[in-house]
């Protein structure tokens, strides 16, 4: 026999509530109580929300490719802004005024 614990007050776990945000998908173990309030607080947004299909996102009907081979490479651009002494994130998108900057000085 299994045990479970409530996640947020420690206490015995009625069952696993299972839940996904931002892509991600989560289980928390609560007691009834905990289980009720985590549905009253997502309530609104489920019913104002869109249901996705089983098997996760939709996909577009299309797929758009965009030809990139003529951009600079990305590591090299946030090297020279950073040499530079631009602002520009360790990852992640480079910010479009950056690469013109770039651009200019080539």
């Amino acid at each position: 026999m299994v045990a479970l614990f409530d996640d947020i007050d420690g206490g015995e776990a009625a069952e696993t509530v299972t839940f996904g945000l931002d892509g991600k998908s989560y289980e928390i173990d609560l007691n009834t109580a905990n289980a009720r309030k985590l549905r009253s607080a997502l309530a609104p947004y489920l019913t104002a929300g869109r249901k996705q299909p089983a098997g996760g996102r939709r996909r577009p009907a299309r797929t758009t490719y965009k030809h990139t081979t003529l951009e600079p490479s990305p590591a090299a651009v946030r090297a020279w802004a950073q040499s530079n002494k631009m602002e520009v994130p360790a990852r992640g998108r480079i910010p479009k005024a950056v690469y013109e900057a770039f651009r200019k000085a080539s």
